[in-house]
């Protein structure tokens, strides 16, 4: 996750999370993101990272400390962004609908039925769903279920079950989304994901 400087926020972690933090100068680079992603970490930048945590600071110009922090500012510059945000409208009747439909997943959400459960058509609520969450109704659905598959897969729930659980026909149909949209299967995802967890394990900062 990149937030910018003076951006206000919380963070509640789920499942076995090892977090590593960079509090970065924003005057460090004029191009570092202006906006709050979501951002897939490269294997170098992760590797950066865990040598990061052993610098201590008043390390001198010039040195090989002073080349890993550049090398860090320009990987994140570089970062590819994740479709792991989910916009929230602020439109009441629009909020509530989005809530009603992460609750209930399995459903076959598509534009019309969402629409017949506000009463209004299909084409109103995909101006206004665009208007108010900037993405087309059929991605914010996918990206909620993308969402509710990672948590239940961290939690240890198989492919099968998640599948099933988030209205998907087969494991194979679920893994095709997941991989659509994070260019990887769910195995190779948590697999990549796991030296985060295990390496340097010494306490976050």
């Amino acid at each position: 996750m990149w937030l910018p400087a003076k951006v206000e926020h919380n963070l509640r972690f789920s499942g076995n999370v090892a977090a590593r933090t960079l509090f970065v100068d924003p005057l460090a680079r004029a191009d570092l993101p202006a906006q709050c992603q979501v951002v897939q970490i490269s294997p170098l930048l992760r590797e950066l990272i865990i040598s990061a945590m052993d610098i201590q600071p008043g390390y001198r110009p010039g040195g090989r400390e002073e080349r890993i922090m550049e090398l860090i500012l320009d990987e994140l510059r570089m970062l590819p962004i994740l479709p792991l945000h989910l916009p929230e409208p602020r439109d009441g009747v629009l909020l509530a609908l989005c809530q009603h439909i992460q609750q209930s997943l399995a459903q076959p959400w598509e534009l019309e039925l969402a629409a017949q459960h506000i009463n209004v058509s299909g084409r109103t609520l995909s101006r206004r769903f665009q208007r108010e969450t900037g993405l087309r109704f059929s991605d914010w659905v996918r990206r909620a279920r993308l969402l509710a598959a990672l948590n239940a897969l961290a939690a240890g729930r198989s492919v099968l079950e998640v599948a099933l659980d988030l209205g998907y026909d087969s494991p194979s149909a679920f893994s095709a989304m997941f991989r659509r949209l994070l260019g990887v299967s769910p195995s190779t995802y948590f697999t990549q994901a796991q030296p985060a967890i295990t390496a340097n394990s010494g306490q976050p900062r």
